[in-house]
């Protein structure tokens, strides 16, 4: 018979000899067919010499875009805000350039959260397929960690490229394993997801980790990851972009401290939810590394867009549509639209709820609404950043438009941007109808911006807080990035 006292130590040795296995098996190395550590060998495996000219051209043009919609987004009330937060609530930790703030310095993780709050401030920043938004949460993070980094051995603009493209690589890799994530978002907005595991891996790789740690880092990241769609169109959406760049790089430092998560967040394990918890139908894959051959970058295989205005990404079919249909009204009437013109109008949209706002009544509503960025269009010709202020948002004639707006979702027309349409078809007071239908906008990965119309976004965007003489420096810097042997070059242009 067991005496009571043997009951008593018997579950203690148990518990001791669990938690001995449990150690020895976290501190094992991940197999090397997990498609964790697949993941992990790849960001730390990566080379220079394995960019090609196609993906340097443009992961400089994004590089280039994302500072300058930065730099005017350093101007909104939601990046003051959060500096403010920063500046009040953390000690003084000069270290690390902030947008817009000349002499202004953070810690790195601060000033890869308000940069990155700066760049979606406006929802100006590029726009991939599957859908999220992958250049502003990487960008910050790799220029406050270079900010970070002793001055004799400050990563070469080279480097940084690298480590910029890893970031947009992993994303891109990630959001493949679901078809769910193809779609415009419902459950959780993307760069909060793949964003914050982006800015990780970038990080991690230009801390030169080892695949171990990069294993960690992202499996870190994943537990720092996550925000729902009910703040899109809200001062909160920017905080999306602010936080994945900013836990990205914290995830990247905690594991170069050794810190340790699961060897298997990123693989399809039965009754344990890893990165999966974010995709319903999410199927992962091993991530190749590169060979002799070399490796083929999702961005060389598809251009990314660019936006032309300040506003969700879907607002630039209708507005380039109803632009068309502004265009037949001026050439039959008396130069400029009225509503008197006008006794209906119908958008045949893709079904997307939080982008379906008959009355926007802030800028950031405004930004997601089929309806105001069509009767913007309608009535102007064009969505600018002006459109969003105040005076433009309240002007008798667009409120005139948009309670004549009626709304239809065929069903040929997905909420996915890479297959959708927009088309705007007016009625007017003397019974002519006129159609106007955009299939792929200007600024699109299929229609991409000429480097020109880029360097025009560019100039217009960062000419607001930067004399013309720096902002053709940056243009310069940015363009002979890869080329120069110290990115001090760049950094020093945003102090």
């Amino acid at each position: 018979m067991i005496s009571t006292l043997q009951k008593a130590i018997r579950p203690v040795w148990a518990v001791r000899g669990l938690h001995k296995a449990a150690v020895e098996i976290l501190k094992e190395p991940a197999p090397e067919d997990t498609v964790t550590a697949s993941f992990g060998k790849f960001i730390s495996d990566i080379k220079p010499q394995h960019l090609s000219s196609v993906v340097l051209h443009r992961s400089k043009r994004m590089v280039l875009d994302s500072i300058g919609v930065g730099l005017i987004g350093s101007t909104t009330e939601v990046f003051e805000l959060a500096l403010q937060h920063c500046q009040h609530m953390y000690a003084p930790d000069n270290i690390s350039s902030v947008y817009g703030r000349w002499g202004t310095r953070l810690s790195p993780t601060l000033a890869a959260f308000v940069n990155g709050v700066a760049t979606h401030s406006m929802d100006f920043d590029d726009t991939w397929h599957p859908a999220t938004h992958p250049s502003g949460a990487v960008l910050p993070a790799v220029l406050a960690l270079s900010d970070m980094m002793p001055a004799n051995s400050k990563p070469t603009g080279l480097d940084f490229l690298l480590a910029f493209n890893v970031g947009i690589e992993i994303q891109g890799r990630l959001m493949r394993f679901s078809n769910e994530a193809r779609n415009i978002p419902k459950r959780f907005h993307p760069p909060t997801v793949v964003g914050t595991m982006g800015s990780a891996a970038a990080c991690a790789r230009l801390l030169s980790l080892n695949p171990y740690q990069c294993s960690h880092a992202l499996a870190i990241a994943a537990s720092l990851s996550g925000a729902p769609m009910a703040n899109a169109a809200t001062q909160s959406k920017p905080l999306h972009i602010g936080n994945a760049s900013r836990l990205g790089l914290e995830a990247a430092l905690l594991a170069s401290r050794g810190l340790e998560a699961s060897p298997l967040v990123l693989d399809a394990v039965a009754g344990v939810a890893g990165f999966n918890a974010f995709y319903e139908d999410y199927v992962p894959k091993p991530l190749q590394s590169p060979n002799d051959n070399g490796h083929l970058f999702l961005l060389e295989e598809q251009d990314m867009g660019f936006k032309r205005f300040p506003a969700h990404l879907g607002m630039h079919w209708v507005a380039d549509a109803a632009a068309s249909v502004h265009e037949l009204l001026v050439g039959a009437g008396p130069g400029t639209v009225s509503p008197a013109q006008v006794q209906d109008i119908l958008l045949r949209v893709p079904k997307s709820k939080y982008i379906n706002r008959p009355f926007p009544e802030s800028e950031h509503e405004a930004r997601h609404s089929f309806q105001f960025n069509a009767c913007s269009a309608l009535l102007d010709g064009e969505v600018t950043v002006q459109s969003f202020t105040p005076a433009s948002m309240n002007r008798p004639d667009l409120l005139a438009l948009l309670s004549r707006v009626r709304v239809e979702h065929p069903h040929d027309n997905p909420a996915n941007f890479n297959r959708m349409y927009g088309e705007v078809q007016v009625t007017t007071v003397g019974g002519d109808v006129l159609t106007g239908r955009c299939n792929t906008f200007y600024g699109h990965w299929r229609n991409p911006l000429t480097n020109e119309s880029l360097i025009k976004k560019f100039r217009n965007n960062a000419g607001v807080v930067l004399p013309s003489e720096k902002v053709e420096s940056l243009i310069d810097v940015v363009e002979e990035l890869d080329r120069v042997v110290d990115c001090r070059a760049l950094l020093s242009q945003l102090q």
